[in-house]
């Protein structure tokens, strides 16, 4: 049941905004899990150097972190439909030309990189105004399940894209980007058939794009829980990063068969996605203070234990466990962070979040390999295991975490 009454809520399918929302936003990141695949295997086809594959993620990457402040403030200053429509509508173009320079045999590395960017830029706009959009067309309370569909959805797709993706590229090389193309078609049409507004009316007078940016740093780390909050993502996902390469690594070294190494990904990849499946029940049933206190110590409980399991192919088994958890985590931390951030300033804040929660992530794979080589296998498990702790720490002493209430009882921010 939910947090305010003992009567069970209706099913969030039954609000049609939020199923066009969620349907359409599953298309629209089908569409960037499939070209992750396809992309680099066509640099890869027409260049033969790794190397200019790794440049080509290297600079989507990039250009993910250095727009992700100033999308921030786009969102809130434009439309929120309209600028997921024009964001479908340049990803749909970027493609579909794609496709034809692929067909004509005129692709080259500028290109794929030039296409690439653009691609980031705007994707990057689509889902920072995704997320400001949720808390309009849900009720406040059911903020937090809202947001853990979308963690099953981003976990179903991340697993069946990059494999359509590179199906799809083995048939005819053009054909992933045609299919990201179609599937930015539908999300456009779904988000164009959404009536309900996805913002509140603006009746503030607009300031620089500067000043605006200012502001919105200083409201997050003005707002216990969102300091909080800044304080418990980056070592989530440093932690959970930097032991899932590490483990690839560490079981490399010790001889495990590719396919085997392939069975632990998927074992994790599974544990990730039921994770997200039980994740809005747990957002329903569980009072989210407690939900990311019990969940950030039991994750770093379950990924200390991995230490003894690392030379075979069961430590994937406590890794899923732990990593099954984090759904749950994250709808309770962004599900709150809706309720607290006013409507105005909910794209400026959610991209100061992303950016330091994905930034330090960033390093987790040169940190992974950096330990397993110095200091060796369980030693690097434990080390990231204590990166979790760092979080449940932060979670258990925090002001702004101990002093959540029910959201039946927050009045939206203005």
């Amino acid at each position: 049941m939910s947090e305010t009454t003992g009567v069970k809520p209706p099913s969030l399918w039954r609000n049609k905004a939020f199923t066009l929302l969620w349907s359409s936003q599953a298309l629209s990141d089908l569409g960037s899990s499939m070209s992750s695949l396809a992309m680099p295997l066509l640099t890869l086809a027409i260049t033969g150097s790794p190397i200019q594959a790794g440049v080509v993620g290297t600079s989507a990457a990039v250009v993910r972190l250095v727009c992700q402040l100033p999308a921030g403030v786009v969102t809130d200053r434009i439309d929120r439909k309209r600028l997921m429509l024009v964001a479908d509508a340049v990803r749909l173009c970027a493609y579909l030309s794609l496709g034809i320079l692929v067909l004509a045999d005129r692709v080259s590395l500028a290109w794929i990189v030039a296409i690439n960017m653009i691609v980031t830029v705007f994707h990057v706009a689509h889902e920072n105004a995704q997320f400001g959009a949720v808390r309009n067309v849900v009720p406040l309370d059911r903020v937090p399940e809202a947001t853990a569909r979308n963690e099953a959805r981003g976990a179903a797709v991340s697993l069946i894209g990059p494999p359509i993706g590179g199906a799809l590229f083995g048939l005819a090389r053009a054909l992933p980007f045609f299919t990201d193309a179609v599937s930015y078609l539908l999300s456009f049409i779904g988000v164009s058939l959404i009536r309900e507004p996805m913002q509140q009316e603006r009746s503030e007078p607009r300031e620089h794009p500067a000043k605006e940016l200012i502001e919105g740093v200083k409201f997050t780390l003005s707002e216990p829980f969102l300091r909080a909050v800044l304080l418990i993502a980056p070592p989530i996902n440093l932690a959970f990063n930097g032991m899932i390469f590490a483990m690839v690594v560490i079981l490399q070294q010790r001889g495990t068969p590719p396919a085997l190494i392939g069975t632990v990904e998927t074992i994790i990849g599974a544990g990730l996605l039921f994770g997200a499946l039980i994740a809005p029940r747990l957002a329903q049933r569980v009072p989210m203070r407690r939900l990311i206190i019990g969940i950030t110590w039991l994750g770093a409980a379950l990924m200390a234990s991995a230490a003894l399991l690392t030379g075979s192919i069961l430590v994937a088994i406590p890794v899923a466990l732990a990593i099954m958890l984090g759904p749950a985590c994250n709808a309770a931390l962004f599900g709150y962070q809706a309720a607290v951030t006013p409507d105005r300033m909910q794209g400026r804040v959610m991209s100061v979040i992303i950016l330091v929660a994905t930034s330090l992530a960033s390093l987790s794979a040169l940190l992974g390999g950096s330990l397993v080589h110095l200091a060796g296998g369980p030693v690097t498990v434990l080390v990231f295991a204590g990166l979790m702790a760092v979080a449940a720490v932060a979670a258990t002493i925090s002001q702004g975490v101990r002093g959540m209430k029910p959201l039946s009882e927050l009045q939206p921010a203005t």
